[in-house]
């Protein structure tokens, strides 16, 4: 009757609670649940969302329901409310996205109880056990005090799992521990009012509902969690620790000094499960720690069986550098027995120049208590071993796992890794045959050179020097590539002979070496070293492959201007080179401004020669051959001509660098098309006429030009016979071998061979022992002095004579007076060809001539 009567006395202030939590708890379940079906939310967050709006829901039923319950004793109203507890729980745990083993769920479950009762322990002491003797009947205490205290337990057994979430619905967890909280409030205000007779607090009524309005606004705002997981889980871990040392404390400050009386079993087994428990997780926890400790110290052990099994040396110091403990694979790598090392110093075999930056290392790893410095660092230095050698090694420090006062390092010698890296940097910038350093190492050490240089010192303080040696590519051909380095190495070891100690001596490429001279302004010296360069050359022949080799340099010289890139300089040097060159060798060339600007042309030059051959700009024009004594044509010799545009361009500024390109390759291949076909088309005319062809040395040496020959004569119908090729004898000097190879080929053919400036050359008559030929053609050079130069009178006759003994028909080239005809005629020449017999003409002028049947 009197918990009747208490319930009817806190009637209205239960009825005003009901119908503010119902609604606040109904607004929530309806956020919650349009919140959950939001497009793009997270799994954890729909769910937990839908959970909790469900707890909301059933927990309004129960504080609806409280004010009319029949029953104070079995009101099914607090089961109610308990349930929706229960529900909002489990929906924070879903909203947090926590997932744990078995054990970890137990020991939550244990620390849960642990807060549960040393709060109920306190609460007792403080103000529980003064509404207990109030209420004068145990039973009714229990049944009203047990709802409250379920909810928090179910509170604490969440709080840990959502504040160490990183979920992105952890702020939803969060608000759902708030409502939890809330409800656990309400419930004990509300249980305590029961049991005073009295009406609970506005604030206790009021607290629900604010929870359940956050709760409802939460899931419509950011959401995101910040970093720190780790620091509240250890804050979480002391909680129930600390609930339990301050639940002691309270109840022997109350046993103490507070009135004595019968114990009360309930309070007494909450305390004695308390203190159990407790000592269970205590002998748990402790277990644990023994565990981890032998994972602990197996772990070091196969870490250092490990790294010694690398051959590393393992050891633990601390941060004045004394070495604690060190693994025996100290003796096999340095010498040192373990004992020699341990309570010395690693200082004391640290190189000098390495001990400040290792210091440096090990201070920022130790003094910094925050932890913004590294865990571990890399640390290279050298170390004396036993022999006393320096051995360059790598090591890593790092913190050793028993504290912050050691430090465990690991060393590794990387002696042969060290001359690996110098091996290969050798390589990489000296030059494999020689030993000199190569291309990349002289343009690196020229910039370098010239980015020190003081601005406005003038040019004449560094120079380049460019050598090539002449006649090498005819070496590799004779006596093979082995041999040609062999002769290259000889070179070097001459060229290192003469030049100076701080002059960079480098092998640019093939044949061709590079001087880099810092000559301190004295122009002249690096002129000396170049002319010295070309007498430590050609000074004696070379010995190789059993047998001597003479070869002379061309050497080019370049200095340096102000604000003259190294690249500019070495290329000035390149060209100065190739003038040497091409001014016959055994030479030096300073480098002149027009010598560049002649290149560019020269390349320029390439450029529209390989446009003009693909545009067809080039023409051909036949200077007739007669028989000296009818007048008869007798044959044409095919020249070729070119109009860049308007523009008539000499047949002596385009045939060198055709030449020199390998463009002449196809543009003679063209000539020899073309004039077939025209002189095989006048053939079929009845006219008895042959065609005389020049060629160059790089057409002979072509891949296919016997077979470009074979093809034109078939493809014209013209008769090999009626074909003239003409050389000159320059063209056996740098590859005779294969050039006689070539041309026997295609005097099997049929074509006649003709040597073109006879007598200007001292192979003539090698040539005409070597190979059968037709006919010579006696040099314009001798013609132009008949009846003035007795000399060249004299030798005229005796080439004309020559030609008679031998067989061969004899032509005289450049007839441009009568009276030279005349003198031809009466030598008994046979043949001539020049401007006062015909010019040059086009297809055209030819076959008029040959119609007119030319008189001269």
């Amino acid at each position: 009757m009197a918990f009747a009567a208490a319930l009817l006395a806190g009637g209205q202030a239960l009825l005003t609670g009901a119908v503010a939590g119902g609604l606040a708890a109904l607004a929530a379940a309806g956020a919650l649940l349009m919140a959950s079906v939001k497009p793009a939310v997270p799994r954890p967050m729909a769910m937990g969302a839908r959970w909790m709006g469900g707890g909301a829901v059933i927990w309004a039923a129960g504080v609806a329901l409280r004010p009319f319950a029949e029953s104070f004793v079995v009101s099914f109203a607090d089961m109610f409310v308990l349930l929706g507890a229960g529900v909002t729980a489990g929906g924070a745990l879903i909203a947090a996205d926590r997932t744990f083993p078995a054990r970890a769920v137990l020991r939550q479950v244990t620390d849960a109880y642990l807060c549960a009762a040393s709060l109920f322990l306190i609460g007792w002491v403080v103000a529980l056990r003064h509404v207990y003797a109030n209420a004068a009947d145990p039973a009714a205490f229990t049944f009203v005090m047990l709802p409250p205290m379920i909810a928090l337990l179910v509170t604490f057994a969440v709080i840990p799992s959502v504040l160490t979430s990183k979920a992105g619905s952890w702020l939803l967890g969060l608000a759902g521990v708030g409502v939890l909280a809330a409800m656990t409030v309400a419930g004990l205000a509300v249980g305590i009012a029961r049991l005073d007779g009295g009406e609970a607090p506005l604030w206790s009524v009021m607290l629900a509902p604010v929870a359940f309005l956050l709760l409802a606004a939460v899931p419509w705002g950011p959401q995101g969690r910040q970093a720190g997981g780790s620091a509240v889980a250890g804050v979480i871990g002391v909680v129930p620790l600390a609930l339990v040392a301050v639940a002691a404390c309270t109840l022997l400050a109350h046993l103490a000094g507070g009135p004595k009386g019968p114990p009360i079993t309930g309070v007494v087994v909450v305390a004695v499960s308390v203190v159990l428990l407790l000592l269970v997780r205590l002998f748990v926890v402790s277990a644990t720690n023994l565990r981890l400790r032998g994972l602990v110290k197996l772990g070091e052990r196969q870490l250092r069986e490990l790294a010694e099994s690398t051959g590393d040396v393992v050891l633990l110091c601390d941060y004045e550098g004394v070495v604690r403990e060190i693994g025996a694979g100290v003796e096999a790598t340095y010498g040192y027995r373990p004992g020699q090392l341990v309570g010395g110093s690693i200082f004391d075999y640290i190189h000098p120049e390495d001990v400040p930056g290792i210091q440096v290392a090990m201070r920022a790893m130790h003094l910094d208590e925050e932890g913004a410095s590294p865990g571990a660092c890399l640390i290279a230095c050298r170390v004396r071993a036993a022999d006393g050698t320096w051995r360059p090694t790598e090591s890593v420090a790092t913190r050793h796992v028993r504290g912050d006062e050691l430090m465990l390092v690991t060393t590794r010698d990387v002696s042969d890794e060290e001359a690996l890296r110098n091996q290969v940097a050798h390589l990489t910038f000296h030059d494999g045959i020689t030993g000199l350093p190569n291309r990349a190492y002289f343009e690196e050490r020229t910039r370098e050179v010239l980015s020190g240089r003081t601005p406005g010192t003038g040019g004449a303080n560094v120079a380049v020097i460019f050598l090539d040696l002449d006649g090498f590519t005819s070496v590799n051909d004779s006596v093979g590539h082995a041999s040609g380095d062999y002769l290259l190495g000889q070179a070097a070891r001459r060229l290192r002979g003469a030049v100076r100690a701080d002059d960079t001596l480098a092998r640019w490429g093939g044949d061709e070496f590079a001087v880099l001279v810092e000559t301190g302004g004295e122009a002249q010296l690096a002129v000396d070293l170049a002319e010295r360069l070309v007498r430590a050359v050609s000074q004696e022949p070379f010995r190789v492959a059993d047998r001597d080799v003479a070869l002379t340099a061309s050497v080019g010289v370049a200095f340096t201007e102000d604000d003259m890139p190294a690249g500019d300089l070495i290329r000035n040097a390149d060209v100065a080179m190739a003038r040497a060159k091409e001014l016959g060798g055994r030479r030096v060339e300073v480098f002149a401004a027009q010598m560049h600007a002649d290149v560019v042309r020269r390349l320029e030059l390439a450029a529209d020669l390989q446009r003009a051959l693909i545009e067809q700009q080039f023409a051909i024009e036949y200077q007739p051959v007669v028989d000296l004594a009818t007048s008869r044509v007798t044959a044409v010799e095919a020249l070729v001509r070119w109009w860049r545009g308007s523009v008539f361009v000499p047949p002596e500024q385009f045939l060198g660098p055709a030449e020199d390109t390998g463009l002449i390759v196809p543009l003679g291949e063209w000539i020899l098309r073309e004039s077939c076909r025209e002189v095989a088309a006048w053939r079929a005319e009845s006219w008895d006429i042959g065609l005389s062809l020049n060629l160059s040395a790089r057409q002979i040496t072509a891949p296919r030009f016997v077979e470009t020959v074979e093809e034109a004569l078939a493809e014209s119908g013209l008769p090999a016979s009626a074909l003239t090729l003409e050389v000159i004898e320059e063209m056996l000097v740098e590859d005779a071998e294969e050039t006689i190879k070539r041309l026997s080929e295609l005097r099997a053919l049929g074509v006649r061979l003709a040597i073109d400036d006879f007598g200007t050359g001292y192979a003539s008559l090698a040539f005409l022992r070597q190979l059968p030929v037709d006919m010579i053609k006696i040099d314009p050079s001798f013609v132009s002095g008949l009846g003035k130069d007795d000399t060249l009178t004299l030798l005229t006759r005796t080439i004309v004579r020559l030609g008679h003994d031998l067989g061969l028909i004899v032509v005289a080239e450049g007839i441009e007076r009568p009276g030279q005809l005349e003198l031809l005629k009466e030598m008994g020449c046979t043949r001539g060809q020049g401007f006062l017999v015909a010019r040059p003409m086009a297809a055209r002028g030819v076959d008029s001539l040959m119609r007119t049947s030319l008189t001269v």
